[in-house]
């Protein structure tokens, strides 16, 4: 993975998600709610912004007109004019995005992405990665098309203005057809918001109603910031048309993407770290499985002190703080003398662009994230919970920095197993040869070794998936530990081609 030159000199330690997207349809404050659903769904992207409004003028007319820019939401719709004066219309589409190449200070590659062709305007945003887009975008080239952006995203403009299908709701359809890989995708046109999820559901996507209004959001987390009632998962492998043309009375419809939809393969990581924990994806609340990935956790991996003092449970904030509180119960239960402590502080002050000058790098490292509460720590058995270690550069530092605090000892556990292979779905990992686990061939003792700690546990896949109680296990895609992919990868697709 390439690093933006402008961003923090620490590379980043955790998986990337690439995008959230939010839909919204027959609003006054279409681009209002899409705004602050954005907002909800900051976690998801934080590198660019963008949104885009269709607008019936009083010719009948639809125009759309378009506002995105590089950083976080705050930052790209600062000034509240242009919500007053560009932004209006009753329809309305927007995405949050992170990138994984260096073409990623590229405005061209900021979505929504809008183009005219033969049945009015078209926009399109996208959560997920296109297996296939590099095949795909060989073959429109060759028939001329000219690409704009180096987005496997783009590909879908093209399909469903080239498809001579003669209804939109069969052009998009035709397109999806000819995809694959993993895909969330919300399209605007003149008269309708389509919403689609790919066959394996790989990626979430849930449709609300706000008053009149139908929405449509990577995370419901996006719903309750807008005050919309959560109805239902828009379900893998299906097609919504939602009209906001007064002229069109059918407000929602309801197509089949494949006849056949093959069992699910949701992302699991989307439980363990990326969704906001008072989110529901995937039908179940992210919470309640954060918890219960700790409570397993603590039954198969629990700590105890040598003497039997208290053991201080403490997590990696922000993202390990449910399952930290679900191992902590679980070790209560199996009648482990233990409590839950806040034993590190995290600053929420560093900005997009913080850079630690060269010569302090080693000297600072991780103290400008965190910060220990010295007194929770010294003379105590330290239980350190994350949800994942991808490179273990920053637990390194993270278990060096615990050390200071003089503990007793520190005990790191995992809600997750060793990461070990690359995503192809949407989800980003440094290459597999940064991966630490892979680094060291699943050795988990000299991971422990490396990472300094006095005992080092992953949870194993069965044991993850013991915890999805509210799922099959075959629900999952555990990809990047088992290598297991659902999906054929074409040998040729590169996932650092495309930029989200």
């Amino acid at each position: 993975m390439l690093i933006d030159k402008r961003t923090t000199d620490l590379k980043p330690d955790k998986p990337k998600c690439h995008c959230g997207v939010f839909g919204i349809t027959r609003s006054e404050n279409s681009a209002i709610h899409t705004y602050y659903g954005l907002h909800a769904l900051q976690h998801r992207g934080q590198e660019a912004a963008g949104i885009v409004t269709g607008n019936i003028n009083s010719d009948g007319k639809v125009s759309f007109n378009i506002h995105k820019g590089m950083g976080l939401v705050s930052d790209v719709f600062r000034n509240p004019e242009v919500f007053k004066s560009k932004l209006i219309g009753p329809a309305t589409i927007g995405h949050n995005r992170y990138s994984t190449t260096g073409a990623s200070e590229s405005t061209k590659n900021i979505q929504p992405f809008v183009v005219q062709y033969r049945m009015g305007n078209l926009a399109v945003a996208h959560n997920g990665n296109l297996t296939n887009a590099n095949v795909l975008r060989e073959k429109l080239v060759e028939q001329g098309a000219i690409f704009q952006t180096s987005s496997d995203t783009e590909v879908v403009l093209h399909l469903i203005a080239r498809s001579r299908k003669e209804n939109q709701w069969e052009q998009v359809l035709d397109a999806l057809n000819k995809i694959e890989g993993a895909y969330s995708l919300v399209i605007l046109t003149d008269n309708s918001l389509y919403a689609a999820r790919d066959p394996f559901g790989f990626r979430p996507l849930s449709l609300g109603k706000l008053n009149g209004s139908f929405v449509v959001a990577s995370e419901t987390s996006a719903f309750d910031i807008n005050s919309a009632e959560f109805i239902r998962d828009i379900e893998p492998g299906e097609l919504l048309e939602i009209s906001y043309d007064a002229r069109n009375i059918s407000e929602l419809k309801s197509y089949k993407i494949v006849e056949n939809v093959p069992d699910p393969k949701h992302c699991i990581f989307e439980y363990i770290y990326f969704s906001r924990p008072d989110s529901k994806i995937f039908g179940a609340n992210v919470d309640k499985l954060r918890r219960k990935l700790g409570k397993v956790l603590a039954t198969h991996h629990p700590v105890r002190d040598p003497e039997d003092e208290k053991v201080i449970v403490i997590s990696v904030p922000d993202s390990s703080n449910t399952a930290a509180i679900g191992y902590q119960n679980q070790l209560e239960k199996i009648g482990i003398n233990s409590k839950l402590e806040i034993g590190l502080i995290r600053s929420h002050y560093i900005g997009r662009t913080f850079i630690i000058p060269g010569q302090l790098k080693r000297e600072v490292g991780v103290k400008v994230k965190f910060n220990t509460v010295k007194g929770v720590l010294e003379n105590k058995t330290i239980v350190l919970i994350d949800d994942s270690i991808v490179r273990g550069t920053t637990s390194k530092q993270l278990v060096n920095l615990i050390r200071e605090a003089n503990p007793k000892s520190i005990h790191l556990r995992i809600s997750s197993p060793p990461i070990l292979f690359p995503c192809y779905y949407g989800m980003d990992f440094p290459s597999k040869e940064e991966l630490i686990a892979n680094r060291f061939n699943g050795n988990i003792e000299e991971i422990r070794r490396y990472l300094g700690v006095d005992s080092l546990e992953y949870m194993t896949i069965d044991e993850m998936l013991e915890a999805m109680v509210d799922h099959a296990p075959t629900d999952f895609c555990t990809a990047c530990f088992s290598g297991n992919y659902p999906t054929k990868i074409n040998t040729k697709f590169k996932k650092e081609e495309y930029d989200h």
